[in-house]
């Protein structure tokens, strides 16, 4: 007698892409995405409709340029400079100590806490890089000009409460950034010099 062959019945595949994306979507709502990585960088206000437009005048004293070429080799003002130099440069630009008529005009400025204070409140440090500079000399040159802020901010802090910057309050905080704004511009990259 012979055997019949059985057929298999097939799997009905059609709702199997269903599936998949309800699953993928499943994972990216459930995943956590945070990341604590990157620059904080407070963007300004994007101009408004009737706003128009100004080409704003910036005294050279008040501008602290900041480049990285190609071999990852920094220049500050007119010096080429160590990484680990930048932030002492950095601090005496900001913070203007001595009144140096070479470094960023001082202004009176009415601050909560503490009173009138002369601040070098137009003060700009202009970054720019070559398009060959490498990632790590990048972050390195920022993380630099954001600890001469922070540290200029601790050191603020820590003579008028006793306290580190972060440990103060919001009002404190604002305060002492009123004293020392960040204000680090980046220019667009220069073309030439590109590692290949």
């Amino acid at each position: 007698m012979a055997r019949k062959k059985r057929t298999v019945p097939e799997v009905n595949s059609s709702s199997t892409a269903d599936m998949a994306f309800i699953l993928l979507l499943f994972f990216l709502l459930t995943t956590s995405m945070d990341t604590d990585r990157g620059l904080a960088r407070r963007l300004p206000e994007p101009p408004r409709p009737d706003q128009k437009k100004e080409d704003k005048d910036i005294k050279e004293r008040n501008i602290l340029q900041v480049s990285v070429n190609f071999n990852d080799q920094l220049m500050c003002g007119a010096d080429y400079i160590n990484v680990e130099q930048l932030r002492d440069k950095a601090k005496e630009f900001i913070a203007n100590p001595y009144n140096d008529d070479k470094l960023p005009e001082k202004v009176a400025v009415e601050v909560p806490f503490f009173g009138t204070q002369m601040v070098t409140k137009f003060h700009v440090i202009s970054l720019r890089c070559d398009r060959g500079t490498s990632y790590k000399a990048y972050i390195a040159v920022q993380n630099e000009l954001v600890a001469a802020y922070n540290e200029l901010r601790n050191e603020l802090a820590q003579s008028k409460w006793q306290k580190n910057f972060a440990d103060l309050n919001e009002e404190q905080q604002e305060a002492i950034r009123e004293i020392y704004p960040q204000v680090i511009s980046e220019a667009e990259p220069k073309k030439y010099g590109e590692k290949k």
